[in-house]
């Protein structure tokens, strides 16, 4: 059963992160330079929460708040669904299909060590699948 070490692997353990105190504009900078959709909350290595594109339309948009003005800390998801590198790839869609969430910080020993998102999920699964048939094509063929 693949776990989600497997997509670490592959993809890297990069994390990006910001300080409660980061405003929200500056966090958006981050995600746009980044070209990501969610940033980590940190606070001397400590997750402390999540801030994603939903969390900046919902919680400072629709409620007229000013993202130069207005801390991360603020706004951010406090509570967080995380998994860790020894949990299979199903219950990690399991997890993001029941919870509706996109985004799931990786930690093991209490330690952040990596993000996986439903992308990378789907992108290991796809790959994944065509191992296999490439597998199962050259098992029939010889």
């Amino acid at each position: 059963m693949k776990k989600i070490r497997n997509i670490l692997e592959n993809k890297g353990h990069q994390v990006y992160s910001v300080t409660p105190e980061t405003s929200v504009y500056d966090a958006l900078q981050v995600m746009m330079e980044r070209n990501i959709s969610s940033l980590l909350i940190m606070e001397n290595e400590i997750l402390k929460g999540i801030f994603t594109e939903r969390d900046y339309a919902r919680k400072l948009v629709l409620m007229g708040r000013s993202s130069k003005e207005t801390p991360i800390g603020e706004i951010m998801t406090i509570n967080l669904f995380t998994i860790t590198p020894s949990e299979s790839i199903d219950h990690c869609m399991e997890m993001m299909s029941s919870h509706k969430i996109r985004h799931l910080p990786v930690i093991d020993n209490n330690r952040v060590t990596g993000m996986v998102s439903i992308g990378d999920v789907v992108k290991f699964i796809i790959e994944d699948q065509k191992r296999t048939i490439q597998q199962l094509e050259s098992y029939i063929a010889s």
